[in-house]
């Protein structure tokens, strides 16, 4: 069995670009004020996700391992 990731967006600082639904539209919907929110809060982990918290352009988007809260995206410094 594969990791699982908790997904968050940061909505005060969403500006609605819609990249997430470009790369992971099963993973990422925008509501009818532009903003981002993830179709499930935990889901298992997948490339395409990565690829929509990467291509955020503020990044408001944020993955950690669930269960133990380790950060995947943006990486721990």
């Amino acid at each position: 069995m594969g990791d699982r990731w908790h997904v968050e967006v940061d909505r005060s600082v969403c500006i609605g670009s819609g990249m997430c639904v470009n790369h992971a539209s099963d993973a990422f919907h925008l509501d009818s004020a532009r903003q981002s929110h993830p179709t499930e809060e935990n889901r298992d982990a997948g490339e395409h996700v990565l690829a929509a918290a990467e291509g955020c352009p503020v990044e408001a988007i944020t993955l950690t391992l669930a269960g133990s809260g380790e950060a995947v995206f943006p990486p721990e410094e």
